[in-house]
């Protein structure tokens, strides 16, 4: 390929282990480095305005303020999913917005999280990094209002976002209820992108789609906070849709059920996966959920690393009552979401995921 774009003379993706939500540690490790914490439990008892903590695995926490407003508090950051340093800070920086609009809330401002390899980086690619980061801040209509800097051996950047939300509209992944639908906001299939990226195999139009999808706000989150037929709300990132389904299954105690012809996937990703392009990542997610999960029989391996791939800035995953689907369908359309789209229902039974 010789496209600059993708071949820029600094490739960031080869200054970093991994990238994007990929980088993220395993969902099992992570289980098991938390276990014994303090803070996984028993805080709503000492702090009872935190209304959202660590328990329930959620997107940001939440801490009532009075009885309409709520502060909206995450973080998020990684290493290069893509070597175009604007693009990387734009992509990190909607990425971390995301979890504010996951709770339903509205973004105020963010603080910069910034680990660079300044011996290895010209400043002009570092400032290019942080202007990408508040093209998607003021797309936003947010600022970055400071943060902080560290010389690292790998490139980092991310933001602190912080919202506000009416504490009786906060949209929880653990809310779900039986005979739910589940909809999906985004295709996946970002992990796949980049894993042909690394090896320069990713054509043009897929890295232009990777873009288009991983700096596309997931805005509609806000507006489906006012919706009282959506129940629970998340947004699919570094475990897959897999993972994030089943955080959903398990904090509302119901059986999520997929069906994977339902569930769009970016385009060329799922011949990408057939042909082998697939991140450490994805294998990883299955090791550590893969039994909470029930697969139809027969499903082959690519299909299986679809629903596994760690997708950096994906879609809202949604959980609305039957009758509010078409308005929910009808806020991402308004938004720019042509990909939503219903992929199946919440069901009494086990706390697990059911792929057909």
């Amino acid at each position: 390929m010789s496209d600059p774009v993708l071949n820029p003379p600094i490739r960031l993706t080869h200054l970093s282990h991994g990238g994007g939500c990929g980088c993220k540690i395993a969902p099992a490790v992570l289980e098991k480095i938390l276990a014994d914490s303090p803070f996984t439990k028993g805080l709503a008892s000492v702090f009872p305005d935190l209304l959202v903590g660590i328990e329930s695995s959620d997107d940001a926490a939440v801490w009532k303020l009075n009885e309409t407003q709520a502060i909206v508090a995450t973080t998020d950051f990684f290493m290069p999913i893509v070597d175009d340093a604007f693009e990387f800070g734009r992509i990190a920086a909607t990425n971390a917005i995301s979890d504010v609009y996951a709770m339903g809330g509205r973004p105020l401002f963010a603080l910069a999280l910034v680990g660079m390899p300044i011996d290895k980086l010209p400043h002009e690619t570092i400032r290019a990094i942080l202007s990408g980061g508040e093209a998607a801040a003021r797309e936003a209509g947010m600022p970055i209002a400071g943060g902080h800097s560290i010389d690292s051996q790998e490139p980092i950047y991310g933001l602190v976002a912080i919202g506000v939300v009416d504490p009786r509209k906060i949209k929880k992944n653990n809310a779900g209820q039986p005979g739910d639908v589940l909809i999906l906001g985004k295709g996946l299939g970002v992990g796949i992108y980049s894993a042909a990226l690394k090896k320069d195999q990713l054509p043009e139009a897929g890295y232009r789609a990777m873009i288009a999808s991983t700096t596309q706000l997931n805005t509609p989150g806000t507006e489906l906070g006012q919706i009282d037929g959506v129940h629970a709300m998340t947004d699919v990132t570094g475990f897959g849709l897999l993972g994030h389904g089943l955080e959903l299954a398990r904090g509302s105690g119901l059986t999520v059920h997929i069906r994977f012809a339902d569930v769009p996937v970016l385009p060329g990703a799922a011949e990408l996966a057939r042909a082998g392009f697939v991140t450490g990542a994805s294998d990883r997610n299955w090791s550590s959920y893969g039994g909470g999960v029930e697969l139809f029989e027969g499903c082959e391996d690519w299909r299986r690393a679809i629903l596994t791939d760690p997708q950096t800035s994906g879609g809202l995953l949604v959980a609305c009552a039957p009758d509010a689907v078409a308005e929910v369908l009808g806020v991402f359309r308004r938004h720019g979401f042509e990909r939503a789209g219903v992929i199946g229902e919440l069901e009494a039974g086990p706390a697990r995921v059911v792929v057909s």
